[in-house]
């Protein structure tokens, strides 16, 4: 009965540990084909050229639009067609897929003003 007085965007939103593995950090590069800054997370596309030159199409997930606002971010800026590197938590069901640590622009200088750990929201 409780259950039926929680709104269905707190049912629907998922843990950190659920879905990505603390464990394992990975940093990938590639061109950016999208960037939503949307609620509950935003998502970065990019496209990454793997070891054998094979174009992977990753998504990494990020924090909610005002927790990115106080980190510094903003609606533009990442765009499509640039490069960055991204570095977070790697799915748990291997999909191309991970949680936004940190990312860099094409300098090497870090998106924002300070990472993400794996308890924001």
């Amino acid at each position: 009965m409780l259950a039926a007085l929680v709104p269905a965007g707190v049912q629907a939103h998922h843990s950190f540990a659920a879905f990505f593995d603390p464990a394992k950090i990975i940093t990938i590069k590639g061109t950016v084909t999208e960037f939503r800054f949307t609620n509950p997370h935003g998502t970065i596309a990019l496209d990454v050229k793997g070891a054998d030159g094979k174009v992977v199409h990753w998504r990494a997930e990020t924090n909610a639009p005002v927790v990115l606002v106080r980190r510094g971010w903003s609606r533009d800026v990442i765009k499509p067609g640039e490069t960055i590197s991204i570095e977070g938590w790697v799915s748990r069901d291997g999909k191309p897929y991970l949680r936004l640590k940190q990312a860099f622009n094409a300098s090497g200088k870090l998106i924002g003003t300070a990472p993400f750990g794996q308890g924001d929201s």
